[in-house]
Order: C-alpha cells, then sequence, then structure tokens
C-alpha cells in the first residue's frame, strides 16, 4: 500500500511540474523557417529614412513655406563603402525644397549620409552613410535575369513608418512598364502581390533565401494603399547603372535625336529635331517641320517618305522599346547601324551608320 502511494505521489508531482512547464515552440514548417531565416539575414540592412520639406501653405495669406515630414525605406547594398539605395521619389521633394534627408540605421541611431547620385529614368537614388553598422551581414545581390512568375518573394520596407516589416507573396508577372507622376518611364519592372505601401519604397525585394532581386518602387491602387499590385526594379536594372552612378553622380545614355512611334508596320520615325544625329544622317521622319520667314510654320505628315527601323546593328526589332534597348546596350563613341526602310515595311532598304550623343 505504502509503494502504491509512494507511485501515485511521484505521478502528481510530474504531472504538477507539466502544467507549469513553458509552453513548447509550435513546430515551424520547412517554408516558414527558411523566410524566417532570410529575414534576419537581410533586415538589418533595410534603414529608415526621414525626409524634410518645405511646402507652401495654401490656406496662408502670403507663400509661406510649411515644413512637412515623410517616411520611406532604404537597402544598404554595400556594407564597406556604406553604399544605400532607395527610390528617387522618396527623398525628391526634400532636394527641390532644400530640406533635409536622414538614415536611421537598424541600431536606432541616425547616421550622416551624402547623396553621391540619382537617376530619374530608373527612379533611383544612392547615398552613402558616414557610419556603417558592425557585424551586420551583408546583403547577397541577386539575379533578377532568371525570375518566373509564381516565385516566392519577401519585401521588407518601413510602411506607414512600421519599421522593418515583412510582407510575403509571388512574382505576378515581369517586364512591366509604368509611367512616374513625372512622365519618366520605368521598364522591365518586376510586379508582386506582396503587400507594398507608402513608406515601403526604396525596400528590398528578396527570393525566398534572402537574396537581392529588386528594389520596391511603387504600387497600383486607388485608395493609395497596397491593392495587391506592387512594382521593383530589377537588380540587374541597378547592377548596370550603379557603377555610374557611385562614380559620376548620374547616367548617360545615347541620344539619336529623334521621336520614335509604333505603327502598324513597325517603329517609324515621328520628327527629328534640328541638327540632331538622326537629322545629320539623312534619317527622313513622318512629320516635316514648315518654316517660313525665319519661323516655324507647322508640320507637314509625309508617311510614304518617311523610314521605318527595321534594324539595330543587325537585330531585327519589332517595336520603339526594342529600337530604344537596342542602342542603349552600345558604348559612348559605338556607332550604331540602322537598317531603314523608307515609307513602311515593303520600302527599299538601305544601312546608316550613325554615332549617338551621349547626354
Amino acid at each position: 500500500m505504502r509503494g502504491l502511494l509512494v507511485v501515485l505521489s511521484m505521478l502528481l508531482l510530474v504531472a504538477v511540474s507539466q502544467a507549469h512547464a513553458a509552453p513548447s515552440v509550435a513546430t515551424r514548417t520547412e517554408e516558414e523557417q527558411r523566410t524566417i531565416d532570410a529575414y534576419k539575414r537581410a533586415n538589418q540592412s533595410v534603414v529608415f529614412i526621414t525626409t524634410h520639406t518645405y511646402v507652401i501653405d495654401p490656406l496662408a495669406f502670403f507663400d509661406e513655406l510649411k515644413p512637412q515630414k515623410g517616411t520611406g525605406t532604404g537597402t544598404i547594398i554595400d556594407l564597406q563603402r556604406g553604399i544605400v539605395v532607395t527610390n528617387l521619389h522618396v527623398i525628391e521633394g526634400a532636394l527641390e525644397s532644400g530640406g533635409s534627408v536622414e538614415i536611421m540605421l537598424a541600431n536606432g541611431r541616425n547616421s550622416r549620409a551624402k547623396l553621391i547620385g540619382f537617376d530619374p529614368e530608373s527612379d533611383i537614388a544612392v547615398f552613402q552613410l558616414a557610419e556603417v553598422l558592425k557585424g551586420v551581414p551583408a546583403l547577397q545581390l541577386g539575379d533578377s535575369s532568371g525570375l518566373e512568375v509564381g516565385q516566392r518573394v519577401l519585401a521588407i520596407g518601413n510602411p506607414f513608418g512600421l519599421y522593418r516589416s515583412l510582407t510575403t507573396g509571388i512574382i505576378s508577372s515581369l517586364d512591366r512598364t509604368m509611367k512616374t507622376p513625372k512622365g519618366a518611364l520605368l521598364k522591365e519592372l518586376i510586379q508582386t502581390d506582396a503587400a507594398i505601401n507608402p513608406g515601403n519604397s526604396g525596400g528590398p525585394l528578396l527570393d525566398a533565401d534572402g537574396r537581392l532581386i529588386g528594389i520596391n518602387t511603387a504600387i497600383l491602387s486607388q485608395s493609395g494603399d497596397s491593392a495587391g499590385i506592387g512594382f521593383a526594379v530589377p537588380i540587374n536594372s541597378l547592377k548596370r547603372i550603379l557603377p555610374e552612378l557611385i562614380s559620376t553622380g548620374r547616367v548617360r545614355r545615347p541620344n539619336m535625336g529623334w521621336q520614335v512611334v509604333d505603327t502598324d508596320q513597325g517603329p517609324m520615325v515621328l520628327r527629328v529635331m534640328p541638327d540632331g544625329v538622326a537629322q545629320r544622317g539623312g534619317v527622313r521622319a513622318i512629320e516635316q517641320i514648315l518654316t517660313g520667314g525665319g519661323a516655324v510654320r507647322g508640320f507637314q505628315r509625309d508617311i510614304e517618305s518617311a523610314d521605318l527601323i527595321y534594324k539595330v546593328n543587325g537585330e531585327r526589332v519589332h517595336n520603339r522599346d526594342e529600337v530604344e534597348d537596342s542602342i542603349r546596350r552600345t558604348k559612348p563613341s559605338e556607332t550604331v547601324r540602322l537598317t531603314l526602310r523608307r515609307g513602311g515595311i515593303y520600302g527599299k532598304e538601305r544601312d546608316v551608320p550613325l554615332v549617338p550623343a551621349w547626354e
């Protein structure tokens, strides 16, 4: 009997100790753990950007400047040099109004930063930090050329000021084009359904292993909040322009001195700029300038004598974007060989070598 009481007492003690034990951690799936590990590796490379701008107060009797504060995200892509990438639209208001930009690191400290370059055509701005966190793992740069629709992605940013928030989703589409409020065309964009909200701009878009594959840049929404349609600049596009941005502060691009439009036959030259590269090379446009008395009197349209752009450097082109992309791949002082057909697809073909003006 005494032995039975001893056994029952021991069982009671075990039950009581288990009741007061700390609750066990829920079992994580392999995918959950992969996401957790990716966030841990990447989140300290995300910085909080605060902008101070000055705008004219519409309610003031005189044109008084009223201070405004905005927030955004930046991504440290080079720890050794302290290079931070963000979107130009995040800091543009501060630049235009003579305001200031503050960058807060993951440890909560503000670091002085110098703007070293920006590019309106890709909506990218680059800063260099005066102080960099020590012991932060470097953000691994991925390769956006092999991305697939349906691939899982992670986005980290500061939406509505909520520091280093993580959202997840998939790649919804690739090679998207959208126009910025200032009229610049952003091309080759990654579309994602990962929640991107105001304040996310400039933050990293990561693959499932935490590699940087894009810089989140915009949302498509009627309300201004996430509607499941966000866009990011691909990392390969950033890699192409980053060295020039860091060394010179801007990106030079080839200028042919023309305006090209898409037609049902292919890309045709709509206008040529006076004394531009195209005009000097004898390229004929659809619209010819009519002058009189030294002044421009208007334009005369003549498609039959205009040039269709059939090939660029021997490659067949089918639209304006393909023309621009082919020319953009050339280097300064390099000759672009155009194959033109006068009057359209069935016109007489000729080759015209031109050297673009780089601006």
